[in-house]
């Protein structure tokens, strides 16, 4: 039996909002998952994001999947609920994307490929990326989340101790593929301890490094009995 048979697929669509390296990063990511295959598909907008973005190219972006489908193809295999999948992320997802998705406007592959998703009960991730947002933006997003749509806007976080962009993106990347059941390399799950960005300089006796703020902080290696114990809590 063909091994690819037995491996899972995950639909990963790219809009045109901002941030489209995040879908480097999350397709980058899913080629060391050798148990599973991407299905790509990219709107005209995203083309155009990813050239304004990103130094890639759409062949070289749509290369980095296992399978890259036209957006104008109705008739491809995501977008019938026959052909299995695990699910979907439309990752970034403009505002134009929500509002096709939650009214079922299914005028192009990805917007189907989505509706597919919804109907058959799979799961739908979104990483809707507009800021300030609009009421209609709120509800069309209210309206998915009824749906059990995961709405995942991708936000920054410090408390994981991120010393550069990339590793912010690797962040998001994790808890993305986190949702299907995947883990990533790079994503630091928090575990009540404060992560630091590099090595500490000032102390070759403790542990320590660069807070995000490039401040010096260290601590000892026993967080159970010394007082310098450094922890911080994620935001609530």
């Amino acid at each position: 039996m063909d091994s690819r048979s037995e491996r899972k697929r995950l639909v990963v669509g790219i809009s045109g909002a901002s941030c489209a390296n995040l879908a480097i990063r999350l397709l980058e990511a899913m080629a060391g998952q050798e148990a599973w295959e991407t299905h790509l598909v990219i709107t005209e907008g995203a083309r155009r994001t990813l050239e304004h973005e990103t130094s890639y190219s759409f062949q070289e972006v749509a290369a980095l999947a296992t399978q890259a489908h036209d957006l104008r193809d109705i008739g491809a295999s995501i977008a019938s609920g026959t052909f299995r999948t695990e699910g979907m992320v439309v990752i970034p997802c403009s505002m134009k994307t929500v509002a096709g998705i939650a009214h079922g406007y299914s005028e192009n592959l990805l917007l189907r490929a989505a509706d597919v998703t919804l109907k058959e009960r799979r799961k739908l991730v979104l990483l809707a990326r507009e800021t300030p947002l609009s009421l209609i933006h709120l509800k069309n997003m209210v309206e998915l989340a009824g749906m059990g749509v995961v709405i995942m806007p991708p936000v920054l976080t410090s408390y994981q101790g991120a010393a550069s962009v990339e590793a912010m993106e690797h962040h998001l990347v994790g808890k993305v593929m986190s949702e299907f059941g995947m883990e990533f390399s790079k994503f630091r799950r928090w575990t009540g301890e404060r992560h630091l960005a590099g090595p500490c300089q000032d102390d070759p006796n403790l542990s320590g490094g660069l807070d995000i703020w490039g401040k010096t902080t260290s601590f000892h290696p026993d967080f159970s009995t010394n007082p310098r114990c450094q922890k911080a809590t994620p935001g609530i």
